[in-house]
């Protein structure tokens, strides 16, 4: 609503520019109303152009912040990565209560196992409770890592994760979930959850999953355009350090 009335504001502004200035009194305002409600496909533009100006500006922003933030989202030694020496890089926010990434996951243990020169940076960012926030801390304990994609995989492919189930896929993965919920209460992994959260508000990140190719900052489990930034990144040519 807060849109439409935004797009209204504007396509009445409008109006009153075209009219040489003449002031906005009460029949002249009954005129724009009239003419919006002989023509919606007015509304319906606007409010499509302000989007796209957003999502512009948004992208924009994203874009300079990843000059500045790269090491940290790129190389950030605590995370898990897959493919470690692999040339391109990809990074993926995700939560493993996110039906999206869920959605997306057997796509993107696809591209790790196909595509051994993709390094994969896996950055827990649980925004969907308690249950989340469990999972991400286990994954970032070193017997977590050490199960790396086994135990990604399985907790990605549980549709109901809950906290018996975290146990359950611990066990399989030969952890013992007492030990593992103790490690994953270090200060350390808390503050490394916590810093993923602020590198995702500076990149303007604020739902799961999300992947960034070089520059490029794909939203959502759009996994023909993750593909394609792939395929363009693997043909750029390699930038040598400045």
């Amino acid at each position: 609503m807060r849109t439409i009335a935004t797009a209204l504001s504007a396509c009445a502004a409008a109006l009153i520019l075209t009219a040489c200035g003449k002031p906005a009194d009460d029949a002249f305002g009954r005129r724009v109303h009239a003419y919006l409600m002989e023509h919606p496909e007015v509304i319906e533009e606007a409010v499509k152009k302000l989007q796209a100006e957003r999502q512009t500006a948004s992208l924009t922003a994203s874009r300079t912040a990843l000059a500045s933030l790269r090491p940290q989202l790129e190389r950030d030694p605590r995370d898990f990565v897959a493919n470690p020496d692999g040339k391109v890089t990809v990074v993926e926010f995700f939560d493993y209560r996110c039906g999206y990434c869920k959605v997306a996951a057997p796509d993107v243990l696809k591209i790790i196992a196909d595509n051994p020169d993709v390094r994969f940076v896996f950055k827990e960012m649980p925004i969907f409770g308690e249950v989340s926030d469990t999972a991400a801390r286990i994954a970032l304990t070193d017997a977590g890592k050490s199960a790396g994609l086994k135990l990604h995989g399985a907790l990605m492919a549980d549709k109901a994760l809950d906290e018996a189930a975290v146990d359950r896929h611990l066990v399989a993965a030969g952890i013992d979930p007492a030990a593992a919920r103790r490690a994953a209460d270090a200060p350390a992994i808390v503050r490394q959850i916590a810093d993923v959260r602020t590198l995702a508000n500076a990149l303007q990140i604020s739902g799961t999953p999300a992947f960034i190719v070089g520059d490029r900052l794909i939203a959502g489990a759009d996994m023909d355009a993750l593909n394609a930034a792939i395929a363009e990144a693997k043909e750029a040519p390699l930038q040598q350090p400045g």
